[in-house]
């Protein structure tokens, strides 16, 4: 899950098209705000100072082609910065020119999360990932990073392989479940390295937001515009400690701190997602005849207790495509519904034929959903394993089995249903074979404002995050949702909407803690 192993890469489905439940109001405590910016001019094509090796990289002009739907162009990168006369990798880039020409702003990169989500998909709903504001006066660009999908993939398990991965067990009870789980993370990183070759040691963060200071300078933008969503906010804070004097207006919503300990992130997900679960069960006992119990206790006794009983029992399919349901399965399917509260009945009428009657086709649903599957069992895009791939690079963790036990101990503490489940989801690193630099805290000092976006019950990325980047970046603001689901902007609520739509299109600066 989100730690590392499962929840997280679901940001890349929910993200902002998430539509979350919340106050339609908002408090606006003061106001401050900045005369509208004109527009940005183009840059001279030279790499910051100290990156003069790059220059070929910064003079590249995109040539931008009409691909279907937007135009598509090609960004040259080297794969290693250490060495930049060295091998080049291609990215792939997608425009979706702003609506009105004759007033645009400049170029607004987007990134929906994973890490291993596709920007190139993301820019494509243009029309519902932003504002009308916003898509009047900005290109709306995106990118697949490096690793993903259209960007020399990572490729770790077979379709076949990454079925049985996350089939499995994903709470070992004894010494041989133990054994197992963590040997098929070993598989796991095997694969990796033999099927992904050099690129998986140049798969970070910081790389990325590399190139995302290419693109900036290919795209002709002074400054860097962005948005950034769930691991997008961490992409993002990674650029502004990198260039702060490039920051324009940036967005980071859904937070992921850049500084978090293995043992921050389990833990603070595992009370995320409890937290979320909690809201759902109110629901499903506010519906009537919610197949777990009749308040909101029971309901979650009894998703704890259905999660067991699929680990040692699981139920059969009806579509032929699996012979079962499984605890892995399961879990992945509850998980995918809440970071999207339109999913909360689907997942109770999934429940609800489990318990009645003993089959998993609906909630397997869900969990194809979560895990990028389509009807036939393939896996359309490459997520899931760029997710692990870049995770791990970037944090690999500790290599000692006792730390996940310990792990599990204190996230089952602070959340009984979902704690195991992600403490031991952070084990997936624990045999990596290339290693990064680790979380650093970023204050990104002399950079213009930038919004930080936290949902009070969000499960992916808890609101208690939003509020700790606010405080480490020299100058943010923090936008507060009080509702539901993963991310807020364009999630149904008016108030983060004009706050932000303001912020882009007039270069308005909403005030700290203001709520909505």
């Amino acid at each position: 899950m989100t730690v590392r192993r499962r929840v997280l890469v679901a940001a890349a489905a929910a993200l902002s098209m998430g539509l979350s439940t919340g106050l339609a109001g908002c408090s606006l405590p003061g106001g401050s705000s900045k005369p509208p910016v004109t527009p940005l001019p183009s840059t001279a094509r030279t790499p910051p100072a100290g990156s003069e090796a790059l220059a070929k990289f910064y003079g590249q002009t995109l040539a931008w082609k009409g691909c279907g739907l937007g135009q598509c162009a090609a960004l040259s990168v080297p794969l290693d910065y250490a060495k930049p006369d060295g091998e080049a990798i291609t990215l792939q880039v997608v425009r979706m020119r702003a609506t009105k020409k004759s007033q645009r702003l400049g170029s607004l990169v987007v990134n929906p999360g994973g890490p291993g989500a596709s920007g190139v998909d993301y820019a494509r709903a243009a029309d519902v990932i932003v504002g009308k504001p916003v898509r009047q006066r900005f290109d709306v660009v995106g990118f697949d990073p490096r690793g993903v999908q259209r960007s020399s993939p990572v490729d770790c398990l077979s379709d076949q392989e990454m079925d049985g991965f996350l089939a499995q067990d994903p709470t070992p009870d004894d010494p041989s479940e133990v054994t197992k789980y963590l040997g098929s993370m070993k598989v796991l990183a095997a694969g990796c390295l033999q099927r992904t070759g050099p690129l998986l040691a140049h798969i970070s963060t910081e790389e990325t937001a590399k190139d995302m200071d290419i693109l900036r300078s290919a795209l002709g933008d002074a400054k860097l515009n962005y948005l950034g969503k769930s691991y997008g906010t961490q992409l993002g804070a990674v650029y502004s400690g990198l260039f702060p004097q490039l920051v324009g207006r940036f967005v980071l919503d859904g937070v992921l701190p850049t500084d978090l300990t293995w043992e921050e992130s389990a833990v603070g997900q595992a009370e995320g997602f409890e937290r979320a679960a909690h809201s759902w069960a109110r629901d499903c006992v506010d519906r009537g005849s919610c197949p777990l119990g009749d308040s909101e206790s029971a309901v979650m006794s009894g998703l704890g207790d259905l999660l067991k009983r699929l680990d040692t029992t699981p139920v059969p399919m009806r579509d032929g495509r699996e012979s079962e349901l499984t605890e892995g399965w399961a879990t992945l399917g509850v998980a995918q519904a809440m970071y999207d509260t339109r999913l909360w009945k689907p997942l109770t009428d999934a429940l609800r034929q489990v318990v009645t009657e003993g089959t998993g086709t609906k909630l397997m649903l869900l969990s194809d959903e979560y895990a990028r599957r389509n009807p036939t069992g393939k896996y359309t895009s490459n997520l899931l394993e760029a997710f692990y791939a870049i995770s791990c690079l970037d944090n690999p963790g500790s290599t000692d089995a006792k730390f996940y036990e310990d792990l599990v101990a204190k996230a089952s503490v602070k959340a009984p249903v979902f704690g195991p489940a992600l403490a031991w989801g952070a084990a997936t690193c624990i045999s990596w074979p290339v290693k990064g630099d680790g979380p650093r805290k970023i204050s990104a000092e002399g950079s213009g404002p930038i919004v930080v976006i936290g949902t009070t019950r969000d499960p992916a990325t808890p609101y208690e995050w939003a509020v700790r980047e606010r405080d480490q970046l020299a100058n943010a603001r923090l936008l507060t949702f009080d509702g539901d689901g993963h991310t807020a902007y364009t999630s149904s609520n008016k108030c983060i909407d004009n706050a932000v739509n303001d912020y882009y299109s007039k270069g308005k600066v909403p005030a700290d803690n203001t709520t909505c």
